[in-house]
């Protein structure tokens, strides 16, 4: 595992919840990955004080690092990143070009209400429901490919961001 943060030799105590950050860890294609992520993102989330997200962000990783192991012949990474506002996106690398429907397009105004529609067909379904979880859970997602001109690697890249749920009470004050 790699971490990239900034370096503060002198950092206040509130500093870090908004100091950016980011950990990638590559995962082999083994049937442990998924545990592995899941344990590895509790731990960063903990650290930096972003409990709060961990159930979700653990069910939403876990699918998509599964989803990128089934579907592809290589490894896969996981990158995690802080964003401002306690922001947290989770970005899943694989070897598959092939980038699933909806995540080939970005999000619209109703695709929650498309997911939950989805969601209804497929009630029967064992299996393939993972990115609809992801489009319900997640605050913003998406996915784009990468040539392996860009950065020496191709592929694709899923990702998911999530937020801080605002008490309703909070809103309405």
């Amino acid at each position: 595992m790699a971490t990239v943060s900034p370096q503060d030799s002198n950092p206040g105590p509130s500093d870090d919840a908004e100091q950016p950050w980011t950990y990638t860890l590559r995962l082999p294609n083994d049937p442990r990955a998924a545990r592995i992520a899941r344990v590895t993102l509790r731990a960063v989330l903990s650290g930096h004080g972003m409990a709060e997200l961990t159930e979700t962000a653990e069910l939403l990783t876990s699918e998509m690092v599964t989803n990128a192991l089934c579907h592809s012949d290589g490894p896969a990474q996981l990158r995690l990143r802080h964003l401002c506002e306690s922001r947290l996106r989770v970005s899943i690398w694989d070897t598959n070009p092939l980038i699933p429907a909806p995540f080939d397009t970005p999000p619209g105004r109703l695709d929650r209400f498309t997911a939950l529609t989805e969601v209804a067909a497929k009630a029967d379904d064992t299996h393939g429901r993972g990115l609809l979880i992801v489009r319900l859970c997640a605050d913003n997602w998406g996915g784009y490919p990468l040539a392996d001109d860009l950065f020496g690697i191709d592929g694709k890249l899923l990702w998911f961001e999530l937020a801080p749920r605002s008490d309703a009470f909070d809103i309405a004050a």
